[in-house]
């Protein structure tokens, strides 16, 4: 039984699903609206739907989190120190996400600094990525398809059913196809380093404790599988394709870059751009307890001439190969 498969199962159902039955789902889904009830127009696509995989939950299987519970750090008692968190601050406004809670979720619908917001991370991917919600005079919020794309999280808005590539943060199919959400700023950050920065930030914390095992990965020991679930493509020369990179997003062409370069070099620097790395943030995706995780560290990434943070997000080099092919990776061996 392939293990990390057999663990995405547990995190949609409340007793764990039979590998077999799991990979019977794993398969293209081109046509998903035979499956469940959906108001999304299918005949709208930029990309092919025999490249839209089930990953074996339903729609909304893995239920998004719309009436997030935010608390003061002051009151958060159950994470430790190299406990990961998406580090998000807008307009002045400090918050932060566990992954101990979104790793069971996936998408956090929310509001920060009077801009709505959608927190999403794709563990499949470990691809954490923060987007602003509004498209045009839309103001979207989102829910989990059950689908991937590349192991990539495939997320669809409410309003319209659109479905969209987390990754990428473009709708692929539906209404909304070719749109494209803007990403903001924003990090993985140790719980300590958070708490440190912002004693005075607010911290989602699980609307119901006892409705999952928070604080667990229900993707134990993914960090350490020799392939991803569900990915079939090629990889570049000198990169595993679970090998954690940085993709930085600050221009059309991404830069990619290894992270045990980083690690090694503790800074990479390339046309205005810098990437330092810091240890002390564990991984989520190592141990069944996510704060004793190895560590995986984590990188802060500025324009140089200002300091400003820019976008980016820390995912492994399968993902950044699949959809950015023609990029070299930094750091390959």
């Amino acid at each position: 039984m392939n293990e990390y498969v057999s663990k995405r199962a547990k995190v949609v159902c409340a007793a764990a699903l039979a590998f077999l039955a799991l990979t019977a789902f794993a398969v293209a889904d081109p046509n998903p609206q035979a499956f469940e009830n959906w108001k999304t127009d299918f005949a709208k696509h930029g990309v092919e739907l025999s490249e839209i995989r089930s990953g074996g939950p339903a729609k909304d299987g893995i239920p998004a989190i719309d009436t997030p519970k935010i608390v003061p750090v002051s009151e958060v008692k159950n994470l430790a120190d190299r406990d990961p968190v998406i580090r998000v601050v807008i307009n002045g406004e400090a918050r932060a996400y566990p992954l101990a809670v979104l790793t069971w979720h996936e998408i956090a619908n929310d509001r920060i600094g009077g801009v709505p917001i959608a927190v999403t991370y794709c563990p499949l991917c470990n691809a954490a990525i923060v987007f602003d919600a509004r498209l045009g005079e839309l103001e979207l919020d989102f829910g989990t398809t059950g689908r991937l794309r590349n192991s990539d999280l495939v997320m669809y808005d409410r309003q319209t059913e659109s479905w969209w590539q987390q990754f990428s943060g473009e709708a692929i199919i539906g209404e909304l196809a070719g749109a494209k959400l803007k990403m903001l700023p924003s990090r993985i950050a140790s719980w300590r380093e958070f708490r440190e920065e912002f004693p005075d930030a607010r911290v989602l914390v699980p609307n119901n404790p006892d409705l999952r095992a928070y604080g667990r990965n229900p993707y134990a020991f993914y960090d350490s599988a020799r392939k991803p679930f569900l990915y079939d493509g090629t990889m570049p020369a000198g990169i595993e394709p679970m090998e954690r990179v940085v993709v930085v997003r600050d221009s059309e062409s991404p830069l990619i870059v290894s992270l045990a370069h980083l690690r090694e070099s503790g800074e990479y620097s390339l046309d205005g751009i810098r990437i330092s790395w810091r240890a002390g943030v564990a991984s989520a995706l190592d141990t069944e307890e996510i704060a004793r995780g190895r560590d995986a560290g984590g990188v802060i990434v500025t324009r140089m001439s200002d300091g400003t943070e820019l976008v980016h997000d820390v995912t492994f080099a399968f993902v950044a190969h699949a959809f950015h092919p023609g990029v070299e990776i930094v750091g390959a061996r």
